[in-house]
């Protein structure tokens, strides 16, 4: 008999609310990628719809959901999933996307290289790859940036490195510097694991398509470009990221890789 793929298992941390009409299906799609080791965990952010019957619906062992008495906001939710999990390799979910086949594969083997990993999304149903806020096509992560620190970061300053959480993974070695997230980090938690990733010296870009993106009038990441304040101020909060991450990484002594 053929021996068995090793994988490690992994942790897939999931933040939902008020998603009901889409978690079924992004739940099958993540499952259908798991095995009997790895664990799927859900903190649901206080919903007011019927997203908590939907997943407790779903008879699956690997699946754990915890519900939090109040609305934290996504931000919140997520670093408490990534707490919530148990394995080394964490992979980041939406409520309303789809896992295409051979995600957690591509992504896990990415995190045998380095701490965090990012991948590419395309637009669910047509497959077509996303727009930059700017309005070109084609907007993708190339694999031959990976280790290009200082041109990811600035990427990540301009808005112009499609680094999305739902198409992330980080080692929970990397954790000693991505929690806890900082009280001014009200968005961009996927910005922030970016930095923290190129800041370390430890990203690896993945070409390959992990996720298909569902676009809905709800979407908490905007398609739009923002109005000039509210860029200034999300550009000033990633200023201060850079600083907190900067420090962190001095103060716990984080052997850099690269």
């Amino acid at each position: 008999m053929p021996t068995p793929d090793p994988r490690p298992a992994v942790s897939v941390a999931m933040a939902t609310f008020n998603g009901s009409a889409w978690v079924a299906e992004q739940l099958d799609s993540i499952l259908a990628q798991l095995r009997t080791d790895d664990e799927l965990v859900i903190i649901d952010d206080a919903s007011t719809d019927d997203t908590v019957s939907v997943v407790r619906s779903v008879a699956d062992d690997r699946l754990r959901l915890l519900e939090s008495p109040v609305n934290r906001g996504y931000v919140a939710t997520f670093e408490a999933a990534l707490l919530a999990c148990r394995h080394d390799l964490l992979l980041l979910a939406d409520q309303d996307d789809v896992w295409p086949p051979g995600r957690v594969d591509a992504l896990v083997a990415a995190l045998a290289r380095t701490d965090v990993v990012a991948g590419n999304l395309a637009l669910l149903g047509t497959g077509e790859s996303l727009h930059s806020p700017f309005g070109a096509q084609g907007w993708e992560l190339r694999s031959d940036d990976s280790s290009r620190r200082v041109r990811n970061v600035a990427g990540v300053m301009a808005g112009m490195r499609p680094y999305f959480g739902c198409a992330m993974g980080i080692r929970r070695a990397a954790l000693d510097t991505a929690v806890p997230f900082p009280p001014f980090l009200h968005e961009s938690h996927d910005l922030w694991l970016a930095l923290v990733g190129n800041v370390r010296g430890s990203m690896t870009h993945v070409e390959d398509v992990v996720v298909w993106r569902r676009l809905h009038e709800t979407n908490t990441s905007p398609s739009r470009p923002r109005g000039v304040l509210p860029a200034l101020r999300s550009r000033w909060m990633l200023v201060r990221c850079l600083v907190e991450i900067s420090a962190r990484v001095r103060r716990r002594g984080v052997r850099l890789s690269g």
